[in-house]
């Protein structure tokens, strides 16, 4: 006989309550997967403009690839956010893996997934948005812009990846609880 397992989308039994005052004590916070990352996307579009060739150019500091026109600064532009994206998803996933053995982790992962995608397009016109207003006038899309759009799957796909690899490692970790049976 196999031991049932429970379903990762569960939230856990209908009643956790606290002995001593009786209110509820499983976590009713799940919308913060979802807010916080799509809301950290407005400082990340920013730190992309300031990093980024073609916005303050802190990074490099090359005058000629401070010009957002220059095709030479589109590669390190589009760089510069990918990189961005990619460290914000291993932060989410580090950050989803602390709370592995609470009831409710596959709609946490699901929910910071879905937040990780939002957060992303939300850097993306947060960073064309701020250059709109503080850099060069450019004309039309030849500005300050993504143009590998491909690299706002990063932050959602980074999540996913990292967390599904520490819960396999978790996992892979545990002894098991019985020895199987002899046939």
């Amino acid at each position: 006989m196999t031991k049932p397992t429970s379903n990762l989308l569960d939230s856990g039994p209908t009643r956790d309550t606290d002995p001593d005052t009786g209110t509820d004590t499983r976590d009713r916070k799940w919308w913060m997967w979802l807010a916080v990352p799509a809301a950290s996307g407005i400082g990340l579009g920013l730190a992309w403009w300031l990093l980024a060739p073609g916005g303050l150019n802190v990074i490099s500091g090359n005058p000629a690839l401070a010009d957002p026109t220059a095709s030479a600064g589109r590669l390190p532009r589009d760089l510069v956010l990918a990189g961005l994206l990619l460290l914000s998803g291993c932060f989410t996933a580090v950050l989803l893996d602390s709370k592995v053995r609470q009831p409710g982790h596959g709609i946490r992962t699901f929910l910071a997934v879905l937040g990780g995608a939002a957060g992303a397009l939300v850097a993306w016109q947060v960073g064309m948005l701020a250059a709109q207003w503080w850099g060069p006038a450019a004309n039309g899309s030849e500005g300050f812009t993504l143009r590998a759009a491909t690299a706002l799957l990063l932050w959602p796909g980074a999540t996913a990846l990292v967390t599904f690899l520490l819960t396999l490692f978790s996992l892979m970790g545990k002894q098991p609880e019985a020895p199987p049976l002899a046939p």
